[in-house]
């Protein structure tokens, strides 16, 4: 069993990232997402080396610390395109609602029916807000916040590989409508993808991110008593 240190774990993640941004960048093939190829190798290289998780998050650690300035940055394409976003107030906060809706009962419903225990249930329902909201709602819920944690993580990854092709597919041309439907569905990771396609779809996202953490926070803890009372479980 090994046990690198915190640097090789840091230079060890960055180089794996470096080298998926840079075959995604070539291919453009959408299940080359860098995110998605970078948990896949880095997961299949602790398995083989036999590197316990722990001891690698000693330097996963010093990249998560980067992640909420990261967040914060979000709002510099925010500001500068917020005169554009201002003229269609009602339809993105009608839309983020309805995207927030969406989250908490896409995941809540199917697993009641499907005879997931009320703990299970509270786990899944935050799963398409960022990480610290999703936590906190978890917590008060009931839920396992380590299994929340994991759920946005894979929530987010498949919104990021899957979103741009579906919403092309269907029609969605706007780039306020794509931002807006990729940070209500998959939060900072889908918001990284939507960057790609310009400044304003960036900043939508960003803002989605915002208010659906907003409304899920006020709207889980109903929504999930109600749809527990419906299905009749405790």
């Amino acid at each position: 069993m090994l046990e690198p240190s915190p640097v090789l774990s840091v230079a060890a993640t960055l180089v794996v990232f470096a080298g998926a941004r840079a075959l995604y960048r070539r291919s453009r093939f959408f299940l080359l997402n860098p995110v998605l190829l970078s948990v896949a190798v880095l997961i299949a290289a602790l398995s083989l080396t036999r590197v316990p998780y722990d001891s690698y998050m000693k330097g996963g650690e010093v990249i998560q610390f980067f992640l909420a300035p990261a967040v914060v940055a979000l709002g510099l394409p925010l500001y500068r395109q917020l005169r554009r976003l201002s003229r269609a107030v009602l339809p993105i906060l009608a839309s983020t609602a309805v995207g927030s809706l969406v989250g908490v009962l896409s995941a809540v419903l199917p697993a009641g029916l499907l005879g997931a225990s009320p703990a299970l249930i509270a786990s899944l329902a935050p799963k398409s807000v960022t990480t610290p909201i999703a936590i906190g709602v978890s917590e008060i819920l009931g839920g396992l916040p380590p299994l929340t944690a994991a759920v946005v993580i894979a929530t987010g990854i498949l919104g990021a590989v899957l979103g741009p092709p579906f919403l092309k597919a269907i029609g969605v041309r706007s780039p306020t409508a794509f931002g807006l439907a990729m940070g209500a569905a998959s939060h900072g990771i889908g918001t990284a993808r939507a960057v790609e396609e310009g400044e304003l779809a960036g900043a939508a996202s960003g803002l989605a991110i915002g208010l659906n953490g907003a409304l899920t926070a006020l709207a889980a803890p109903w929504l999930v008593r109600l749809s527990l009372a419906l299905l009749g479980l405790p």
